[in-house]
């Protein structure tokens, strides 16, 4: 298996940003809603790291889908500077950066759904491991849109960064629409460099490997 080491400075990196982004955020219930996912996975991936080590892809798209997170967690998703830009770069009528993170919250479950089936060989077939796993990306986009629906009835209007709308009607079925495209890309574009890191793991490290 490849040396890790590059692994402590990017979960070190997620974690100074997470410290950070919580110092002074823009609205503490949103971030702490944000960053729940952050707080919720890395742990698990901490404890679970050497028994199940993952790929260096997933970890590194893991660890971006964390940042997208964070950053959105600190200003809320219609004030990210990175999306006000492209906004009015575009002359767009709305904040994009949540599609972003939709984007990521597809490709990311997906690809991890990918791993495990490939690794644990829960599925015969590897077109089949597609379509489940952008099912299973699917299912946890929808699960979110849920979560978002029972803070807007909680919470009411104090939802209303969380939930990102932006006047938006139709934003619940771009949200999915973008999860979609990303889970796609998990099991198309993705498929060949991840299978050639899975195939990687199975064998011991070599000298030009190490480090």
């Amino acid at each position: 298996m490849p040396s890790r080491t590059w692994l402590i400075p990017v979960a070190a990196a997620v974690g100074i940003a997470l410290l950070i982004s919580g110092i002074n955020p823009h609205e503490r219930s949103t971030w702490l809603m944000e960053v729940a996912p952050v707080l919720a996975v890395f742990p698990l991936l901490i404890v679970t790291g050497r028994r199940f080590p993952l790929t260096s892809l997933l970890y590194l798209l893991i660890a971006a889908h964390a940042a997208i997170l964070i950053l959105g967690g600190a200003y809320t998703y219609a004030r990210v500077p990175l999306g006000a830009w492209v906004q009015e770069w575009l002359d767009l009528s709305r904040n994009p950066y949540d599609k972003l993170g939709h984007l990521a919250q597809g490709l990311v479950p997906a690809l991890a759904a990918r791993e495990l089936f490939v690794r644990r060989e829960v599925v015969r077939g590897r077109s089949w491991i597609g379509v489940l796993a952008v099912a299973v990306a699917l299912s946890v986009s929808l699960l979110y849109e849920l979560v978002e629906w029972a803070a807007a009835l909680m919470l009411g209007q104090g939802a209303d960064a969380f939930l990102g709308m932006q006047g938006d009607p139709w934003d619940t079925q771009s949200d999915m629409g973008m999860a979609l495209l990303g889970a796609l890309c998990a099991v198309v574009l993705l498929a060949g460099i991840h299978d050639r890191q899975l195939a990687r793991m199975s064998r011991p490290v070599s000298h030009g490997e190490a480090g």
